[in-house]
């Protein structure tokens, strides 16, 4: 690899609230390459962006969809603007990370890297990342979801959050896993923290591999995600928090199962830090963070689940505005 001039591409892929963004954190702590960071998030607004620790990188954020399906026009337009903008010297990058929404399919967006003659002579895969969440992983294979193709086509595997398992649990998830992507490498993690130098500098995405998995991968199929819709929530006027506590219970409670994935920055009544939330499932945290500085506040909130009440979601949310 040392004489291909072509930047290499990083692609990192898991299911809703797998621990991609923590992953991308790590990696940023460890990096001395200057990376170019595309985020796709499936929603109108971008929660991730602010998730992401600044530090020397560019970040683009591509929300308007899931770049396997009808954006992935999109993903080219941004990946030729990074050349064209380091060509003219406005930018430098060494290296394209791309964080998939947790709703893609790899397989179209690793296509891309394949089947474009501009993107071929610029760009080569590295590897292709996959962050499992071990607590909820099985229900969504039992569903045979995106989650059975992004292990399939997967060189890195993590099993993320075993804190959350038991060892004879974790052991059958190996074995399941194994079975899907006998190829991929394996590593058991918390908190998606992992050595740099297991996932990039690796070129070990091989066409071959993936071909034994999935003969039809070179295929143009059409993606779907039946039933499943985001909605989006923005205000401006501050939040009561105790309201808001009550209401997490309550979609906690009784709208987990249906809830995939559930994230956002919260302005609260009285406080000068912003608030910081997400949520898998049953399985909530919120932490206070920085103040908002010369930001406005204002809360914004992205719920993506299985067929949404998004009127009443919304109704509840504005019986949380501070009166």
């Amino acid at each position: 690899m040392e004489n291909d001039a072509r930047t290499p591409v990083t692609i990192v892929t898991g299911y809703l609230g797998a621990g991609k963004t923590s992953f991308l954190n790590h990696i940023l702590h460890q990096t001395s390459e200057k990376l170019a960071i595309i985020v796709n998030e499936y929603g109108d607004i971008g929660i991730d962006d602010q998730l992401i620790e600044k530090t020397k990188e560019e970040i683009i954020e591509i929300n308007k969809g899931c770049i396997c399906c009808n954006v992935r026009k999109d993903l080219i337009d941004t990946l030729s603007m990074l050349l064209f903008t380091r060509e003219q010297g406005m930018i430098e990058f060494d290296r394209v990370l791309i964080e998939t929404t947790g709703l893609a399919d790899p397989a179209p967006i690793v296509q891309t890297f394949l089947m474009d003659p501009k993107m071929i002579e610029s760009y080569d895969i590295d590897s292709v990342c996959t962050i499992v969440d071990s607590k909820h992983i099985s229900m969504h294979l039992d569903q045979k979801d995106e989650s059975l193709s992004q292990i399939a086509f997967s060189d890195n595997i993590l099993l993320n959050k075993i804190d959350l398992i038991s060892s004879e649990q974790l052991e059958k998830l190996k074995e399941r896993i194994t079975k899907i992507n006998p190829f991929a490498n394996i590593y058991e993690t918390t908190k998606s923290n992992i050595d740099i130098n297991k996932v990039f500098n690796l070129y070990s995405f091989d066409l071959k591999d993936k071909l034994r998995i999935s003969p039809t991968f070179l295929h143009d199929t059409h993606h779907h995600h039946d039933n499943v819709t985001s909605l989006s929530l923005i205000e401006t006027k501050p939040l009561d928090l105790e309201k808001l506590n009550l209401w997490f219970s309550y979609l906690v409670q009784i709208l987990g199962e249906s809830l995939y994935r559930y994230k956002g920055i919260l302005y609260i009544n009285g406080k000068r830090r912003k608030y910081i939330f997400q949520g898998v499932h049953m399985l909530f945290a919120a932490e206070e963070q920085a103040e908002w500085g010369d930001m406005s506040p204002r809360s914004e909130i992205v719920f993506i689940g299985k067929d949404l009440n998004k009127q009443k979601l919304k109704e509840q949310f504005h019986k949380c505005i501070s009166r």
